[in-house]
């Protein structure tokens, strides 16, 4: 990628939030058609509890960005290689809290479809947004981002 491209920013032009959204309304929809069955109280709960901490570590891995001075959105150039915070754990925090957001909700709602979408919702975030930010990030940071990947994980 030329310097030119690396200021643009890793060319996602859209929120990923937007994939969630998608994959868990086309799994409420087949639930209207197809239904799977009825949740029960322990899984509402349960759901409940992987819901919080989904948004909990939105929460923290955005204000780590936000304090860092780069932008949250992956359309826009990143200013700082974070790697402090929650990104010492995983390189996407962010999207790790949405799959968390997403996998509660739908144990606490009972949208079973919705559950068997997730794999697909994960395999269109890793291609269209996930491996770009990642050329972007080592045409970017270079070798600082290479070595970051060496030492922390994508997911948790």
């Amino acid at each position: 990628m030329s310097p030119s491209h690396a200021n643009k920013g890793p060319g996602v032009h859209f929120p990923p939030p937007l994939i969630f959204v998608a994959g868990f309304a086309l799994g409420w929809l087949l639930g209207r058609i197809w239904p799977l069955g009825s949740g029960n109280p322990v899984l509402e709960a349960v759901g409940a509890i992987i819901a919080g901490a989904g948004l909990a570590l939105a929460a923290w891995a955005m204000s780590t960005f936000l304090l860092a001075g780069t932008p949250i959105m992956p359309n826009r150039p990143a200013t700082t290689l974070v790697t402090h915070g929650p990104y010492r754990y995983s390189r996407n925090p962010m999207y790790t809290s949405l799959t968390l957001l997403y996998t509660g909700v739908a144990l606490a709602t009972a949208t079973w479809w919705a559950l068997i979408c997730l794999p697909v919702v994960l395999y269109v975030l890793h291609r269209a947004v996930i491996a770009r930010e990642e050329r972007y990030l080592t045409s970017a940071f270079g070798e600082a981002y290479v070595e970051y990947t060496r030492r922390v994980r994508r997911w948790m």
